[in-house]
């Protein structure tokens, strides 16, 4: 029997295990078997992404990400910020830092909800990862998307209308030659001043009504091509999300904030 939570940002959906000792599944070996048993929205629990709560020497915990074909994920903005949601609920807490694969992500409570900043973009090829050395904001492949690496990779297509482009057109994207670890794909439309509307196929999962990681690499090169400034509202399927790209000093990253939700408790038997 596994103790879980059920969270979501924006309907980003996920189950979070807390392996810290007294957290429930203390000693618990998550494998891609596990992983998929959960995950199945008709036999399990269904998520978008599976997060573990570890302990961690130098930051307020560790997180681990698992998608729901038993894959893992690098980064999972959303996650991340339910998760800080939780452990500041729990500890009376303002700030948290947690340790990801991405790094020690930084995350507050602020006016709508949670903000982290999941660091600055990776815009080397070799980091995304891409096959080759390429144009980033303008792929070699057709509709011309830019490439963002986020602890994850990401390819974003900029199109007239995001919801008559239609998103499973795109999906297809996703096991592209060149993106050798697969690729999240976005179509992006602006919707008005520094203003963009998103839909998202996450890399393992599907179709889904937001996603942090994406939200981020869609405003960095929605920037980069000259369509918004730093600071951007991207309307997804399931809500808002503001991300604010802040260059340089001490806070320098992308700072994604929006609502959490903590929807139930719950003990799968396995």
């Amino acid at each position: 029997m596994i103790p879980f939570l059920k969270m979501h940002g924006l309907g980003n959906d996920f189950v979070v295990l807390d392996a810290r000792p007294g957290g429930g599944c203390e000693g618990l070996d998550v494998t891609p078997d596990l992983a998929r048993a959960i995950g199945d929205r008709h036999r399990g629990v269904g998520f978008d992404q599976l997060a573990v709560i570890a302990d961690d020497a130098g930051a307020d915990a560790l997180l681990t990400f698992w998608n729901a074909d038993g894959t893992t994920a690098g980064a999972c903005g959303n996650a991340t910020r339910c998760v800080a949601a939780h452990l500041a609920r729990a500890g009376g807490r303002e700030r948290l830092l947690l340790r990801t694969e991405r790094g020690v992500l930084d995350c507050r409570r602020a006016e709508g909800g949670i903000a982290v900043n999941m660091g600055a973009p990776m815009l080397d090829w070799r980091e995304v990862p891409l096959a080759e050395d390429v144009d980033l904001d303008r792929l070699p492949v057709e509709g011309g998307p830019a490439a963002t690496g986020m602890g994850n990779p990401h390819c974003t297509f900029f199109v007239e209308d995001a919801e008559a482009a239609g998103l499973a057109g795109y999906a297809r994207f996703e096991t592209h030659p060149l993106f050798p670890e697969r690729t999240n794909v976005q179509v992006a439309s602006v919707a008005g001043p520094d203003r963009l509307r998103v839909r998202v196929h996450e890399r393992g999962v599907g179709p889904t009504l937001a996603s942090g990681s994406s939200a981020c690499a869609v405003a960095c090169a929605a920037h980069r091509r000259g369509l918004t400034g730093r600071r951007v509202i991207l309307v997804m399927d399931g809500g808002e999300l503001e991300v604010d790209w802040r260059p340089e000093g001490e806070d320098a990253g992308l700072w994604m904030t929006g609502p959490t939700a903590h929807v139930f408790d719950g003990v799968w038997h396995g």
